[in-house]
């Protein structure tokens, strides 16, 4: 016995196990509720069409015809999985059916065969229509049978029911052969199989691209009196690491440290003979041209 989900909450449960759902227009508050009561509710009931085409088919069940209004269920699955939700709340799909089923779709035991139609199923019944011609020729695709597995299993983990609460109408009501092309052993099996594997993840929003790292400030030129022999301070040592940065540092044996020496008279020669604007300069003393473009 569970009370039904709220339009939002199915729709969202549908959804959560992977399916394709399309609201059609209404949805929410087309129902057969001042007819009787819907809920509780104890289980799912699968259904065929016994039409062709998509359009026709979800108009057919949102709109019923003159011998029984609609809406005929809650939702249509199509050929290629699609589930259209055309009503919420209490649907004509069910019908009068046999109590002794019901009591075992509630005791989620096996069920009885079903000989009277001496209790109504549209109060107690989540209803699928599925489109298909119901004369056993009309193939069944693997979209159309997963789509059924996905949305019988989404109603039973919501509700925390097992795969014996979802019956074909066959079983149902006394006469009805749909779902014909399929076994519901068959299909009970698959949502069985798919209420044992663990809960569908829901994707991950993706992440926000990092903005670029801004790169670190040019250190300023300090004057050229701060390079040459005789000079110790960071500025050497900032030059020798920059030298080596940019593969001059064959020159260096040990360092380079913030002792000017022959390394780092050598290195920066070589650095500005590497580039034509400092060619005709390569004493291999820095001046604020060689500086900029070493720390460029």
């Amino acid at each position: 016995m569970a009370t039904p989900l709220t339009a939002d909450r199915l729709l969202a449960e549908l959804r959560a196990e992977g399916l394709k759902v399309v609201e059609v227009d209404g949805w929410r508050t087309r129902n057969r509720n001042h007819k009787g009561p819907w809920g509780p509710v104890h289980g799912v009931m699968i259904h065929h069409t016994v039409t062709k085409g998509t359009e026709s088919s979800v108009r057919l069940c949102r709109d019923g015809h003159a011998a029984l209004p609609g809406p005929l269920c809650h939702g249509v699955i199509d050929k290629d999985g699609t589930v259209y939700l055309v009503g919420y709340g209490r649907t004509n799909h069910a019908g009068a059916g046999d109590d002794d089923v019901l009591n075992a779709v509630i005791a989620e035991s096996a069920l009885p065969a079903d000989n009277e139609a001496n209790t109504d199923g549209n109060r107690h019944f989540y209803g699928f229509e599925c489109i298909n011609m119901g004369d056993g020729k009309d193939p069944w695709p693997e979209a159309q049978l997963e789509a059924i597995e996905k949305a019988s299993a989404a109603i039973c983990r919501a509700h925390g029911w097992d795969a014996a609460s979802v019956i074909g109408h066959l079983e149902w009501q006394p006469g009805k052969v749909d779902p014909r092309g399929f076994s519901m052993a068959s299909m009970r099996g698959r949502i069985d199989g798919r209420l044992d594997a663990p809960v569908p993840a829901k994707p991950k929003p993706p992440a926000k691209p990092k903005p670029p790292a801004k790169p670190a400030p040019r250190p300023a030129f300090p004057g050229r009196g701060y390079f040459g022999p005789g000079q110790n301070n960071s500025y050497v040592t900032k030059l020798g690491q920059q030298l080596v940065k940019k593969g001059f540092g064959r020159f260096y044996k040990v360092g380079p440290g913030p002792r000017w020496g022959d390394a780092d008279r050598q290195a920066t020669a070589a650095f500005q003979r590497s580039h034509a604007q400092l060619k005709g300069d390569a004493d291999g003393l820095p001046g604020p041209l060689t500086w900029h473009l070493l720390f460029a």
